[in-house]
């Protein structure tokens, strides 16, 4: 006799319960990156929009800012952790193969055995965990999920390369996902173009490390000029679509918090959107710096934070970076 599986019961939709971010104490001025390559302040700022960003301190480590971070949004939804069902860590420089850092979070913060795992999805890896914690939410594998992104990109930052290094900085973004009476997490648009995989990456691997074959620690670089125009016209169709699939127009949206890159791909993505001037911008990459995983949780918080936004606001958000990979969805903020 064939036995039948009883299908999940899990919430009828999802959504975001609550945000917190962590930046580090230390504020690092394009002064002091110039320090390292010929440049200048306005060429940095009229290239990037950044000013500043934040780098972490020896204490500050990819652990220490996810447990500040996850606390503050597990308060924010006004949780307490052991109601965390799972725990999902978006991070590439936690440089620990194994096991995953999310298992220490979870046992840090007092999650009890939450099911816990990392992902590497560069800096689209809020909006991958963000739709895979939906689908648990839905599925019915978790009450709550912890979603972070978190990164030390400092530590692969190479100043002495004049395309990347007043680029980066660090920090962590967390929100909980959990479940709601009505849609607050849209359809996701997301994928990615392995074709385009040498256009963002690590300068040398783990390997050639080391086996000596390099002198130098593993960097970041990219094709500046080829993601830029990725971002703006391939990005912006998937926004688009994002849009499309969870049947909200652009004049219907209070915000777009788009990956913090680079300004001029922001302020081009909204021209190519069209986004009509009532629409609240993230622009958090100005003070920030390009965080990857962790740059849509901190803008959204900071603009929660400094009342730009608002609780219950519809805002559309997408990453897009190394690999290369996109994920876009609209969502109703906590």
């Amino acid at each position: 006799m064939t036995a039948k599986i009883r299908p999940a019961k899990g919430s009828p939709y999802a959504r975001i319960h609550g945000v917190g971010g962590y930046r580090p104490t230390r504020v690092v001025p394009n002064e002091e990156i110039l320090q390292h390559i010929d440049s200048s302040d306005e060429w940095i700022r009229s290239r990037s929009g950044i000013v500043t960003r934040h780098w972490a301190g020896p204490d500050e480590t990819v652990a220490e800012m996810t447990l500040e971070a996850s606390g503050k949004a597990i308060a924010d939804a006004g949780l307490t952790a052991d109601q965390i069902g799972t725990v999902i860590i978006s991070t590439v420089s936690h440089f620990k193969q194994t096991p995953a850092i999310a298992t220490e979070i979870a046992h840090r913060l007092g999650a009890g055995t939450a099911a816990a795992f990392d992902i590497s999805a560069a800096c689209a890896g809020f909006g991958y965990g963000l739709t895979i914690a939906k689908s648990l939410v839905v599925e019915g594998s978790a009450d709550y999920v912890l979603v972070v992104g978190v990164e030390r990109l400092s530590d692969l930052t190479d100043l002495s390369d004049r395309s990347t290094a007043f680029l980066f900085g660090d920090g962590a973004g967390a929100v909980v996902v959990g479940p709601a009476t009505e849609p607050g997490i849209g359809p996701t648009r997301w994928g990615s173009e392995g074709d385009k995989a040498d256009v963002i990456s690590q300068t040398v691997s783990w390997e050639a490390y080391r086996e000596h074959r390099v002198e130098k620690f593993p960097a970041l670089r990219q094709e500046g000029q080829t993601v830029f125009r990725w971002a703006v016209y391939e990005m912006a169709r998937v926004a688009q679509e994002a849009l499309d699939a969870a049947g909200v127009a652009p004049d219907e949206l209070d915000v777009f918090i788009p990956h913090q890159a680079n300004m001029r791909i922001i302020d081009s993505m909204v021209k190519t959107l069209k986004l009509p001037e009532h629409v609240t911008v993230a622009r958090d990459v100005e003070t920030t710096g390009n965080t990857s995983a962790a740059s849509i949780p901190l803008a959204m918080e900071r603009l929660l934070a400094t009342g730009q936004a608002r609780s219950g606001d519809t805002a559309l958000v997408i990453g897009f970076g190394a690999g290369l990979v996109y994920a876009s969805t609209v969502v109703t903020l906590p």
